[in-house]
């Protein structure tokens, strides 16, 4: 009889609730025979407890242990990434009207202010004062006729280059506020699994 062979690739992050007992279908995806994958799929390999707090970090190598151990005639095979970040998910509070506000209020007055801090920086009135007498050849102290459609301008800039409008996209091109949240979440799931494997390799210690 050939010796049966399953292919895993683990997914990077996954979302589960408190308490939840974690089986292998929660962590990767599975091919090869079907009638085999069925009970593979249903294989419990972690229970989540209160002292896992937010994160969880499962191995490759800890899936496989367990998996050898529960399967020892079939061979399996680890693709792509070797580790899976369970997120906890927690209950989360709405948060307050009088908490956001202020807030908002507040970035609002802060980017005014650089904005306007920018603008006396580089003396934009009297580059439009310049532009305007360039093009007219006459001297005016407020060219309007450039000063509101570059307001205008302003703000429409601000909007195309964030690619938002309240939670209206105009295309499926990341804004430059999304690649840098995803790249702040790279950092963050890279500095759990390293926490979580430090905690690990300070547990298994013998000498602690």
């Amino acid at each position: 009889m050939s010796e049966e062979k399953i292919y895993i690739r683990l997914k990077k992050k996954v979302s589960l609730h408190p308490y939840q007992l974690i089986r292998m279908e929660d962590l990767a995806y599975l091919t090869g025979n079907k009638s085999i994958i069925k009970r593979i799929k249903n294989f419990p390999i972690y229970q989540i407890t209160k002292s896992d707090k937010n994160y969880v970090v499962i191995d490759g190598f800890y899936l496989l242990e367990k998996l050898t151990d529960e399967f020892p005639h079939i061979t399996f095979d680890v693709l792509g990434t070797t580790q899976v970040i369970v997120e906890i998910k927690i209950k989360k509070k709405q948060p307050k009207l009088f908490v956001v506000l202020p807030i908002w209020i507040l970035l609002c007055i802060g980017s005014a202010m650089a904005i306007m801090n920018f603008h006396y920086d580089v003396n934009m009135p009297q580059v439009h004062q310049g532009l305007y007498r360039f093009l007219t050849g006459e001297e005016v102290d407020k060219p309007l006729w450039i000063q509101i459609p570059y307001s205008i301008g302003l703000g429409a800039g601000m909007i195309l280059f964030f690619n938002h409008v309240f939670k209206k996209k105009f295309n499926e091109e990341p804004s430059p506020m999304e690649i840098e949240m995803f790249n702040y979440q790279q950092d963050l799931d890279n500095y759990v699994i390293h926490h979580e494997n430090e905690l690990m390799k300070k547990d298994n210690d013998p000498k602690s």
